[in-house]
């Protein structure tokens, strides 16, 4: 169940209600006339079933609230009402399913920009693969995996190859690109300082058996990848976290990043390619599965008409 807050210019409230009173998944419906100051307008509340939410907020925007108002959506945690519970059970599919894409499109804009915080997470989570594999350590190597940043960009790129969005896919692209080589350039600095000090050396990365599948890309690799990226854009429709963070520790795409860093800084040219090669199939393979499950997701849900009524003149005289 969602919630939606709604501003409304008063000479648009009458078709903005007229909509929601008809609409199926639809409850706890409140109307506050002239309550809102900035925007200013008419305030509504409701509730909403999410497996309705995508054709109710798509009328919305049709209706100019974007520019002449506001629409937010929340998600709510617990709702004890018999009206909520008949809206859900109208509502066709499952809640679970549903793919609300407003709030999908925001999240993958969001994930899809360069930031401090999405370089700085990048690179630490590479350092500490790098680390994982010079101690030849399977938990490290497990750590930089699901500290790692990039599946949100990833995402992006699916969701604007989906919509045929140049521009969201080359900003996820960018970001993706320069996060690396960034990660990647100052893991190797750092790992020329340590061959520098003598900490290090090829034989560095010489019987670590436990780690090697990051540098031994093969059919496998591929099909983790593609698996990976389908359930990765399964548990970021659907809001499980907790689903996605085992999709971070499917694939090695920090590791390989990693362990690239480090096989430069050493001369390792053989491992290094290896690395790159790692690096590209699972990325990929998660924009291809990615790709293809929101567009089986989106081909679902095109199946379930929701109920709306169609489009009132201004001034109808609703309320």
């Amino acid at each position: 169940m969602l919630h939606l807050r709604v501003i409304s210019p008063p000479e648009l409230t009458d078709d903005v209600l007229g909509l929601l009173d008809d609409a199926v998944g639809v409850t706890n419906l409140v109307v506050l006339p002239g309550a809102a100051r900035s925007p200013k307008g008419d305030l509504i509340q409701l509730d909403i079933a999410r497996e309705a939410a995508n054709e109710v907020i798509e009328r919305l925007q049709q209706l100019g609230l974007c520019a002449e108002g506001s629409i937010a959506a929340e998600q709510v945690d617990l709702s004890i009402s018999d009206a909520a519970d008949r809206a859900e059970e109208e509502a066709p599919g499952e809640g679970d399913d549903a793919v609300v894409w407003a709030e999908f499109a925001r999240k993958v804009g969001d994930d899809s920009r360069l930031t401090w915080a999405f370089l700085a997470f990048l690179t630490i989570a590479t350092q500490i693969a790098a680390i994982g594999v010079i101690v030849n350590s399977p938990i490290l190597i497990v750590g930089a995996m699901v500290l790692g940043p990039e599946f949100g960009a990833i995402a992006a790129v699916c969701f604007g190859l989906l919509r045929r969005d140049p521009q969201l896919i080359g900003r996820a692209l960018r970001t993706l690109a320069i996060g690396f080589v960034a990660a990647i350039t100052i893991t190797f600095a750092c790992a020329l300082a340590l061959r520098g000090l003598g900490w290090i050396g090829p034989s560095s990365l010489n019987g670590h058996k436990e780690i090697e599948f990051i540098v031994k890309p093969d059919r496998w690799s591929f099909i983790v990848a593609l698996l990976a990226g389908a359930a990765g854009v399964l548990s970021v429709t659907a809001g499980k976290s907790s689903a996605l963070v085992g999709v971070f520790i499917s694939v090695t795409t920090v590791p390989a990043a990693g362990y690239f860093a480090l096989a430069a800084a050493l001369t390792l040219w053989g491992d290094v390619a290896a690395s790159v090669t790692q690096l590209g199939v699972n990325i990929a393979g998660m924009v291809i599965a990615g790709t293809l499950t929101l567009t089986v997701q989106k081909a679902y849900w095109s199946r379930f008409g929701v109920r709306l009524p169609a489009r009132r003149p201004r001034g109808s005289g609703h309320r």
